[in-house]
């Protein structure tokens, strides 16, 4: 078992920018960590996803360019840095890991954080 908690959260102007934490416990991330995101009313997205031991990194395009995606293996956490925000990024941020290669699919994960709300306001 992993348990996954987020942290970082919180209420920023457009423009703005915010990091986000997860950190594992119980065991390490698997071989694939993931943020995705869900907004009031919408379906749960996939934000970007790191390669537990190696350097690839996978991007939403709504995202390229303004969200990183890094990982400390030795604190057993993931980072998901996040500048140039919109107000469309508001949105309840999940981190999620998991052993299959579909790192991008919410139903492809093994285990989830139970998220932390960013709220951009214009």
């Amino acid at each position: 078992q992993v348990q996954l908690a987020e942290s970082g959260g919180g209420l920023v102007q457009a423009g703005g920018s915010l990091r986000l934490s997860c950190a594992a416990s119980g065991r390490t991330f698997s071989t694939y960590a993931s943020w995705f995101r869900q907004a009031p009313g919408k379906e749960r997205e996939f934000v970007t996803s790191i390669k537990w031991s190696g350097v690839a990194t996978y991007y939403a395009d709504s995202v390229k360019g303004r969200f990183t995606i890094s990982r400390d293996n030795a604190k057993n956490t993931m980072y998901l840095q996040m500048n140039s925000l919109k107000p469309e990024d508001t949105a309840v941020y999940y981190c999620a890991t998991t052993r299959s290669i579909t790192y991008w699919a919410p139903n492809g994960m093994d285990y989830w954080g139970k998220g932390t709300l960013v709220t951009v306001s214009s």
